[in-house]
């Protein structure tokens, strides 16, 4: 193992352009680009294009800026010189929020083939042979991979995808006219989801506390289960980065209970390839393309959550389904038992692009390296941070390795210098690494950070990170008041921070923003 101490930290200083936002620099008669007229025959046939709307017709025009070429370039560029992002700063995942390299043939292809960006879900299922393809040929991977029977690739991200196992749990029972299955079980490591969206869907959440080990206890586990109980849903690893070597157990008892299983795999970077969901005892998962599969980060937009059954669950995927008949792909619309649409259309197909095109490049054997590699990563910097960074200390310590990610605590730091997570990540800016997240709520950690260093980082990347903690937590000794005033190389000071609940500061619109802030 190296030795951190003789890392050399970068001199960063991060551009500063005090940027107005876009609509602020309107200037009325500005073109940053003119729209050629319609083509006389299109013209001849549609008219002006507009009069055909009719009511549907805005009644007043967009707030749209009116800006030149030159000056938009100018601004655009000068943002995106003042982020610390995944291609130019060292952006160690953090804790369930995988954030691994993207191929960038993958995004190239996503972004410029016709083939991808011009496609349309209406056109003919004839004319889009290649794009079902890539749907088909992603589900027969995740299939193998998970050991389960049918994906939908609808759900928009790992959330959603939650919320729509449980929906399809609903629907099964429903359908047997079990309607006393009225409550689901969970962990409090589970993702926050887990408990959320069954909640959303009319089911009592019932939510296991960790014992000694960092895990929920079986015994009570088994004490929960009832004729009432609904399904089980829970993230192994778990968020602590603790795997739960009984899980065939937990599985067993919730099956003899009448219960289905959920398994959230919305990272999946600890077992692709050497754990699967059906062997464990799932009946249902998630995998977030976005994460584990190396498409960007994202949720909800440019993120896929691809939705996972075994068999006799299928009926009730959302529809439709992308199935192939021996000679040609097409829609399944035809299924009646369908909890319906959860998205439009299909989903996201360049998440799914991506994701496949990664699957085909790594093949069998580099999807089982790639967890190998995230596993040993998180191993190896387990190591350097308990031995070389002050103040930090290892919840649930009894001797057990953690998976792909591990949960960390800054209380002691906070307790000895008064400096406690939110200062480290205001000062761990000034050497160009973006902050650590504070982990999954509830905070059952105090001062928490969860780093997940992926297969993508080296051995140089994470040296370099426990360098910059190392130097960061020893300054809060050192000079505490510093730290308080940090981030000093940053182009913003300060920022709000990422779980605030101050809901009169945050703008999201350009309406929103004049509303709030220029009365």
């Amino acid at each position: 193992m190296a030795d951190i101490k003789s890392v050399q930290l970068r001199d960063f200083h991060a551009l500063r352009w005090e940027e107005p936002v876009i609509m602020e620099m309107d200037v009325p008669g500005e073109r940053g680009v003119l729209v050629p007229a319609a083509e006389e025959a299109v013209e001849k046939e549609v008219g002006d294009g507009v009069s055909v709307l009719g009511k549907l017709k805005r009644k007043k025009a967009p707030a749209i800026p009116e800006i030149a070429q030159s000056r938009l370039i100018r601004h655009y560029t000068r943002i995106t010189a003042e982020n610390l992002g995944s291609d130019n700063s060292l952006k160690i995942s953090d804790g369930t929020c995988t954030t691994k390299y993207n191929p960038k043939v993958q995004e190239h292809l996503a972004a410029q083939h016709p083939g991808c960006t011009e496609v349309h879900p209406l056109q003919p299922v004839e004319t889009m042979q290649g794009v079902l393809e890539v749907f088909y040929g992603m589900e027969e991977i995740l299939k193998a991979i998970s050991g389960l029977d049918k994906f939908s690739f609808q759900p928009g991200g790992g959330a959603h995808a939650v919320n729509s196992n449980a929906s399809v749990i609903r629907a099964y029972h429903k359908s047997r006219g079990d309607h006393k299955r009225t409550e689901i079980i969970t962990s409090i490591h589970t993702h926050p989801s887990n408990a959320a969206t069954p909640s959303l869907n009319g089911f009592k959440v019932i939510t296991l506390i960790p014992k000694e080990n960092g895990l929920p206890s079986i015994d009570e586990f088994k004490a929960a289960l009832s004729e009432r109980t609904a399904a089980f849903f829970f993230t192994n690893p778990e968020d602590t980065g603790i795997y739960n070597t009984q899980i065939k157990e937990y599985t067993d008892a919730a099956h003899a209970a009448g219960a289905l299983c959920s398994y959230d795999q919305a990272n999946g970077n600890a077992v692709m390839g050497i754990a699967r969901a059906r062997e464990a005892g799932f009946d249902l998962c998630h995998f977030n393309l976005h994460k584990t599969f190396s498409a960007p980060h994202g949720g909800f937009g440019p993120g896929c959550g691809a939705q996972g059954v075994r068999d006799f669950l299928a009926p009730f995927l959302p529809k439709p389904t992308v199935e192939f008949d021996g000679s040609k792909y097409y829609f399944d619309y035809d299924r009646p038992q369908s909890i319906g649409k959860v998205r439009s259309f299909y989903g996201n197909f360049q998440a799914v692009l991506k994701a496949w095109m990664w699957c085909r490049t790594l093949g069998p054997d580099g999807l089982k390296e790639a967890s190998v590699i995230a596993v040993l990563n998180n191993q190896y910097l387990v190591k350097q941070i308990m031995e070389n960074v002050p103040g930090v200390s290892l919840p649930w310590d009894r001797g057990q390795r953690r998976m792909e990610q591990t949960r960390f605590s800054f209380m002691k730091l906070k307790e000895e210098t008064g400096c406690g997570i939110e200062d480290v990540n205001n000062r761990i800016v000034d050497y160009g690494v973006p902050e650590i997240w504070e982990s999954h709520h509830p905070l059952t950690v105090e001062e928490p950070f969860t780093p997940e260093p992926c297969e993508s980082y080296s051995k140089e990347d994470l040296d370099y990170y426990a360098k910059v903690l190392m130097t960061v937590a020893q300054e809060c000794y050192d000079d505490p008041e510093m730290i308080k005033g940090a981030p000093y190389k940053a182009s913003k000071h300060q920022s709000l921070n990422a779980f605030a609940e101050e809901y009169e500061d945050i703008a999201t619109t350009w309406r929103q923003y004049k509303k709030k802030f220029k009365k």
